[in-house]
């Protein structure tokens, strides 16, 4: 069974920066779909960011131009850069990865909180 590890979140205060990683137990690079997904309390889980079909990506229009997701195919690591942080972001952050489109993989979650 495949394993996400996730990492990087923390407390950061309005306008600075963070990076998520996503470590796979497995290779990523024959992977269909990659994401990162975000829950705040009360509310629904909200797509964040995406790679799919290889090389297209899509941002949630809330994120566009600060946020970035990118892969590392040697380290087997999704990342998630996040920059100009503001409060409306915090929430707890998801990693997906599909290998097949019949299975999606989650990571346990890291909290990202952005507070002054």
């Amino acid at each position: 069974q495949v394993q996400l590890v996730e990492s990087g979140g923390g407390l950061v205060q309005p306008g600075g920066s963070l990076r998520l990683s996503c470590a796979a137990s497995r290779s990523i690079f024959s992977v269909v779909y990659m994401g990162w997904y975000r829950q705040a309390p009360g509310k629904q889980r909200e797509l964040v960011a995406e790679i799919t079909t290889g090389t297209n990506t899509n941002y949630a229009d809330s994120v566009k131009g600060r946020f970035t997701i990118s892969r590392d195919n040697a380290r087997s690591t999704m990342y998630l850069q996040m920059n100009s942080l503001k409060p409306e972001d915090t929430a707890v952050y998801y990693c997906d990865i599909a290998w097949n489109t019949r299975q999606h993989n989650w990571g346990q979650g890291t909290q990202v909180t952005v507070s002054s």
